[in-house]
C-alpha cells in the first residue's frame, strides 16, 4: 500500500486510488464538480485542483492515481487562489436565476461558491446565453446555467448505455446537446438530473411546484418493478411532489428507472376514494357498512367452493396474509397471486428469487437471459449488467425475441433465436455457447416471467436447472440460477403461499369456472392486468387504489392504499424482504388493505386474529419465519424442481410490451402518457 503525507498526516492507502480519494478517506473535503463515484473520470471543471511537491502548478486531483511518497497538500494559498479562479471562471457566464431556479438549495454550485467562490466578480463584458434544448417530457433544459462538467454524457454513455449526449462546439461556442434533436431514448434518463450540479436539467414535472426545505422527506422502497429500489418520497400535504433515489450499494446503486421518479402524479389521479355498490346494474357511492354488509350476505350465502380471490401485482405482503387468513376461514382453496397465468414452484423458494444477488452480476463472467428483458422489465439490473460488462470479460447470450423497439439490450450479446427448446441442445453439450458456460468461472442464468408462463412451463425449468447442475452454475460456492420477477408482490405472496390449496383454482382456472358460472365470488386484490369480461358471471369485489382495468365490472368498489400512504412490507426479487414507511394519508374515506380485509372479518362473523400492524406482523413472523430477517438475504439449500418433459417451439417473447404502461399508478400519470406518445412517435418514424 502506497504512503503519502496529505497536510502534514501520514497515511496508508489503497493501489490504483485517486488523490481526491485518499483524501476524502481521511475526511478532507475536496471540491467538486465533474468527479463523480459512479462515473469515469474527466478532469473538466478543475475545482478540485490541489499542491503536489515538486509539481510547477496545481494539479487534479481527481485525475491523478496516488504513488508512494507523494506530500499533498490541500489548504495552501496556492490552492485556495486556484479554486477561487475556477469558481470565478465557472460563474462569468452563469445567470443569477438562483431564486426562481428549481436547483435551489440543492445546489452544489451555490454550496461551493460560498465556501470556495471569492467576493466579487471581475468580469464585465456581455453573459453568453445558450439556446434550452428538448430533451422530452422528463428533463427541463437552461443551458445558460451548464458550466460543461459532462456528468450527464458521460451517464448516458456509460450508465444508460444509449449514447445520445455529447458536447458540441469549441470554447465559448460549446454545448451539451443530442446531436439530433430528439427525446433521449433511455428508461434511466432521470438520474442525469440528480447528476447535474448546477439548475441547467431538472425535472419538468416538478418545475416550480416546491422548494426543497418545504418538503417532507420519509425513507421507503418502489414498486413499480420487483427490484425493490431504494427511494426517498418528498411531499407537502399529502400530495407527493417528487421522488428521488435512495443510495444501496446492494441493489439499485444511486439510481432509479424513469417510471420510478416520475410516475407519481399518478397517484393523485383515477383514484378510490369512497366504497362503491352495483344497485340496478350501476354503481353509487356507499358507506364502509353498507358494503360490508353486501359483502358478508353475498358470502354467507355462497358455498366456500364457489369463492375465489386473486392479488394483483402491487400488493403489500399484510394485505396478502390477511386475505389469505380469510380464505382460510372462509374455507376456499382457490387463490392464486400469478395473474399472468405463470406456473411457479412455490414449494422452493430458490426456483423463484434471484439466488445470485443483484450485486453478483459484478463477478459474473457468462450471464444467459432466458425469456427475459432486463431493459424494460428491471432498468436498474440491466445498468448492472452493462456495468459488468465495460469492465471486461462478460459474454451475455439470449434466448428470446426482444420487443420491436429501437435499442436492444445496452450491451452486446449472442442471439440464440427465440425458439425455448435451444435449451435441449445446450443440456446435452451440442450447442457452442456451452464453451463459454464451461470456460466461466462464475456463469449466469437469468429466467423472465415469459418463460413461466407457457403450457410448457415446467419443461423449461426443470432444463435450466438441468444445465445448471451439468455446468456448475449451481455449486458450493456459487449459485447462478435466477429468476427475475417483473412485479412488486410476486415473490412475497409465494412466499406467504397465496397459490392454490389442495383441490384450488389457479387463475387461468379460476377465470375459466368464473366465465362459465362455476364461481358465484371472485375477490381481486389489486388484481388489473387482465381482461375482467370474463368474471361477469361472477359477484366480483374488487379492493384497490384506482379505477383502473379491476374495478371496471366490478359489484362492490373496497378504495385501499397505494404504496406511498401506507406501512407495508414487500420482498424483493433476490428475497430481500423490505419495508416501506407511508409518506402521506389515504385520500377521503380509503384505507389501508390490511385494515379493510380485517373489518371485513369481523363483519362476517369470522375476525382474524389481530388488531393492529405490530400483532399482524408478529402473526406473520411467526407461521412465515423469513419475513422477521429484514433487509437480509437469505440463500437457499439447492433441491429438485420441475418436470421434465418435452419443450414445444412456440417463439418465447418477453412480458412486457410497455414500459409506461404496466400497473393502475403508471396508466393513471399523465407523464408516463407523455413519455408513451413520445416512444410511439420514435418506433414510427423508425419504421417509416
Amino acid at each position: 500500500m502506497p504512503k503519502i503525507k496529505i497536510n502534514d498526516q501520514e497515511v496508508n492507502v489503497e493501489n490504483g486510488i485517486t488523490i481526491l480519494q485518499a483524501c476524502e478517506s481521511i475526511g478532507i473535503e475536496i471540491p467538486r464538480f465533474c468527479y463523480h463515484e459512479k462515473l469515469a473520470i474527466a478532469g473538466n471543471c478543475r475545482m478540485c485542483l490541489v499542491e503536489m511537491e515538486k509539481s510547477p502548478k496545481p494539479i487534479a486531483s481527481c485525475a491523478m492515481p496516488v504513488t508512494d511518497g507523494m506530500v499533498i497538500t490541500t489548504n495552501s494559498p496556492l490552492v485556495k487562489k486556484a479554486r477561487n479562479g475556477v469558481m470565478e471562471f465557472l460563474l462569468i457566464n452563469h445567470p443569477l436565476d438562483c431564486p426562481i431556479c428549481d436547483q435551489g438549495g440543492e445546489c452544489d454550485l451555490q454550496d461551493q461558491a460560498m465556501s470556495y467562490g471569492r467576493d466579487k466578480n471581475r468580469f464585465s463584458e456581455n453573459k453568453r446565453a445558450v439556446k434550452d434544448k428538448n430533451l422530452g417530457p422528463l428533463i427541463k433544459t437552461v443551458m445558460t446555467r451548464c458550466i460543461h462538467c459532462t456528468r450527464c454524457v458521460r451517464f448516458a454513455q456509460d450508465v444508460a448505455g444509449v449514447s445520445e449526449l455529447g458536447a458540441t462546439g469549441r470554447g465559448e461556442e460549446m454545448e451539451i446537446d443530442t446531436f439530433i434533436e430528439k427525446t433521449i431514448s433511455s428508461e434511466l434518463s432521470g438520474n442525469i438530473i440528480d447528476l447535474c450540479p448546477v439548475g441547467a436539467l431538472t425535472s419538468k414535472p416538478y418545475a416550480f411546484e416546491a422548494r426543497s426545505w418545504e418538503l417532507s422527506k420519509t425513507e421507503t422502497i418502489d414498486i413499480h418493478d420487483a427490484l425493490g429500489s431504494n427511494i426517498r418520497v418528498d411531499t407537502r400535504g399529502r400530495e407527493v411532489k417528487r421522488v428521488l433515489p435512495r443510495i444501496n450499494e446492494e441493489i439499485n446503486e444511486e439510481w432509479i428507472s424513469d417510471k420510478t421518479r416520475f410516475a407519481y402524479d399518478g397517484l393523485g389521479c383515477k383514484r378510490l376514494d369512497r366504497p362503491w355498490v352495483k344497485k340496478n346494474n350501476k354503481l353509487v357511492e356507499s358507506e364502509w357498512s353498507d358494503a360490508f354488509d353486501v359483502i358478508a350476505k353475498k358470502i354467507q350465502n355462497t358455498e366456500s367452493n364457489k369463492i375465489a380471490a386473486i392479488v394483483g401485482d402491487l400488493a403489500d405482503c399484510e394485505s396478502i396474509f390477511s386475505l389469505k387468513k380469510l380464505f382460510n376461514i372462509i374455507g376456499s382453496p382457490h387463490t392464486d397471486c400469478r395473474q399472468d397465468g405463470s406456473v411457479i414452484d412455490s414449494s422452493f423458494r430458490g426456483s423463484y428469487i434471484f439466488n445470485s444477488e443483484v450485486c453478483g452480476i459484478d463477478k459474473a463472467d457468462f450471464i444467459l437471459l432466458v425469456g427475459c428483458d432486463p431493459r424494460w422489465e428491471a432498468p436498474i439490473l440491466n445498468s448492472r449488467i452493462r456495468k459488468r460488462y465495460l469492465t471486461g470479460d462478460l459474454d451475455v447470450a439470449l434466448i428470446g425475441s426482444l420487443p420491436n423497439r429501437e435499442n436492444g439490450l445496452t450491451y452486446p450479446y449472442s442471439d440464440l433465436g427465440s425458439d425455448p427448446s435451444v435449451l435441449n441442445e445446450i443440456a446435452s453439450g451440442k450447442h457452442e455457447i456451452t464453451n463459454k458456460i464451461n470456460s466461466a468461472n462464475f456463469p449466469m442464468i437469468i429466467i423472465g416471467n415469459s418463460a413461466v408462463c407457457r403450457p410448457d412451463s415446467s419443461a423449461i425449468i426443470f432444463r435450466i436447472r438441468e444445465i445448471s447442475e451439468k455446468y456448475n452454475i449451481v455449486r458450493g460456492d456459487w449459485n447462478g440460477f435466477n429468476f427475475m420477477s417483473s412485479v412488486a408482490s410476486r415473490v412475497g405472496a409465494l412466499d406467504l403461499g397465496f397459490v392454490p390449496g389442495q383441490g384450488g383454482y389457479d387463475f387461468n382456472s379460476i377465470i375459466e369456472n368464473s366465465e362459465n358460472g362455476n364461481l358465484d365470488i371472485v375477490y381481486l386484490l389489486g388484481a388489473d392486468e387482465f381482461s375482467v369480461d370474463k368474471l361477469t358471471n361472477s359477484f366480483v369485489i374488487y379492493q384497490g387504489h384506482h379505477g383502473d382495468i379491476g374495478a371496471r365490472n366490478a359489484d362492490v368498489i373496497l378504495p385501499g392504499a397505494a404504496y406511498t400512504e401506507k406501512n407495508a412490507t414487500y420482498v424483493n426479487l433476490e428475497g430481500k424482504v423490505q419495508r416501506a414507511l407511508k409518506a402521506t394519508f389515504p385520500p377521503n374515506e380509503a384505507r389501508e388493505d390490511w385494515t379493510i380485509i380485517r373489518a371485513l372479518s369481523s363483519v362476517i362473523n369470522s375476525p382474524l386474529p389481530f388488531n393492529n400492524l405490530v400483532e399482524l406482523r408478529s402473526l406473520m413472523e411467526n407461521e412465515h419465519p423469513i419475513f422477521s430477517k429484514i433487509d437480509l438475504f437469505q440463500p437457499q439449500e439447492w433441491k429438485e424442481f420441475g418436470i421434465d418433459g418435452a419443450i414445444n417451439k412456440k417463439s418465447l417473447g418477453f412480458s412486457i410490451r410497455d414500459f409506461y404502461m404496466t400497473n393502475p399508478i403508471t396508466r393513471a400519470s399523465h407523464t408516463m402518457g407523455l413519455c408513451k406518445n413520445e416512444y410511439e412517435k420514435r418506433i414510427k418514424s423508425i419504421n417509416s
